[in-house]
């Protein structure tokens, strides 16, 4: 069996707290679902699960999908751009 080392790290108590009994409940110690989650990450070389934040508004898939209409009516004559239309206030 491989030499094992002690990693320290803080988390918030409450967290912790929720963690041990969801653990438990699967059977598990805490430490035996952190080495599952690592063991994971070195074999498959990414985080298991999708990370992601907020999109920026701009970007949102309403969004893509209005500017996408704007475009495609402009580009086939239905909708009319003077400067005023594409300058800042």
């Amino acid at each position: 069996m491989a030499q094992t080392t002690m990693v320290n790290f803080r988390i918030d108590e409450d967290v912790k707290k929720d963690m041990e009994e969801v653990c438990s409940r699967m059977g598990l110690t805490m430490t035996a679902a952190l080495n599952i989650f690592i063991n994971k990450v070195t074999m498959e070389r990414r985080i298991p699960f999708e990370i992601t934040a907020d999109p920026d508004p701009f970007y949102s898939e309403s969004n893509i999908r209005y500017l996408e209409k704007k475009m495609s009516d402009y580009k086939a004559g239905r909708l009319k751009l003077s400067e005023h239309d594409l300058s800042e206030d």
